[in-house]
């Protein structure tokens, strides 16, 4: 089945349309729309945001490969990224990074057997300041402890 978006989220297509100059300018907003509804950007997704935008779907494609924010396959129902700039590492991110893995039974880029959470790793978060940090679903998580990553991860299993 193709996709579409709901009636919601149609409203919200046109609202991010009129805040652009032209179509092609809204891909970005648009794909995370798209992302919101489907969970990750399929070729079918693709091909409804070239047709709507009027853009080829290489322009789309070009644009969901280059930025890791979004997803090219299925993700688990929470995603944690483990930032892994320079800051992040120097302060054990690589630690966090190998602890969530052992804890969870996956590698990066991989989600758990039942599909709860996806693991994954950026170049940079934003929170030089505060590392090593993660971003689980949309909340930032600094200063991490081995046994804080402990307590999210307990966390996130239960919901």
């Amino acid at each position: 089945m193709p996709f579409a978006l709901t009636p919601e989220r149609e409203r919200e297509f046109a609202d991010i349309l009129s805040r652009y100059p032209n179509k092609m300018a809204a891909t970005i907003p648009v794909l995370h729309l798209c992302q919101e509804q489907n969970g990750w950007i399929s070729d079918d997704v693709i091909a409804f945001v070239a047709q709507r935008l009027e853009v080829s779907t290489a322009h789309v494609q070009g644009v969901v490969t280059f930025y890791t924010l979004f997803n090219q396959k299925p993700v688990g129902k929470h995603t944690i990224w483990v930032c892994r700039t320079l800051s992040c590492a120097l302060r054990g991110a690589d630690d966090v990074l190998r602890h969530c893995e052992k804890r969870l039974g996956i590698h990066e880029g991989e989600t758990t057997k039942d599909g709860k959470i996806t693991l994954k790793t950026a170049e940079c978060l934003a929170a030089c300041g505060q590392a090593p940090m993660m971003q689980v679903d949309k909340t930032f998580h600094e200063n991490l402890t081995l046994a804080e990553v402990d307590r999210i991860l307990d966390n996130l299993r239960k919901s």
